[in-house]
């Protein structure tokens, strides 16, 4: 383990996906039971913990060490991020929100009609992977089975997607 988390602290790529495929499966179903939510959530708080990892990795001796540690940095992003969540939710009710509390059912039509328009006017692949990640509520993994895409490019695609249509909702409504 010294050898493996020393190569790691000093910037070996190799290393890191090592590190990765051997631990990758526990710290998303860590993270999974520790927060209660969705894939997408949950792949997030593995990623922070990886690049945790790459900022800070102590040089560790032993397997024990290594997965207690690591454990340890799951349960901390996992915590950081539902703060972080919870902080966004305060905000955006502190400000965001129409005097009764909620959008008005005027105001939701017509949003949902320029979502529609919106996607209407999208490429064909990333109008396909929104309706099957979100309508459909299908995994990454069922997505990159039906497209023939590796998991890592659906996801790409849907955060790209995903961050054009919220540009789009910024200029059209000022949000």
């Amino acid at each position: 383990m010294r050898e493996l988390t020393a190569a790691i602290a000093s910037g070996d790529r190799e290393a890191l996906a090592v590190l990765y495929r051997r631990h990758f499966s526990s710290l998303y179903a860590q993270a999974r039971r520790i927060t209660g939510r969705d894939e997408s959530f949950c792949l997030d708080v593995v990623q922070d913990a990886f690049m945790r990892v790459i900022r800070s990795i102590p040089i560790i001796d032993t397997e024990a060490r290594l997965k207690s540690w690591l454990s340890f940095v799951v349960r901390s992003c996992a915590y950081d991020r539902l703060r972080q969540v919870a902080r966004r939710r305060r905000r955006e009710e502190a400000i965001g929100k129409p005097e009764t509390g909620q959008a008005s059912d005027d105001d939701l039509s017509d949003r949902l009609g320029w979502l529609e328009r919106e996607l209407a006017t999208m490429d064909e692949l990333p109008r396909q992977l929104l309706v099957m990640r979100y309508r459909m509520g299908w995994t990454l993994k069922k997505i990159a089975v039906a497209t023939g895409l590796k998991s890592g490019a659906v996801d790409g695609r849907v955060g790209r997607a995903l961050a054009s249509l919220r540009r789009r909702v910024r200029e059209v409504f000022h949000d």
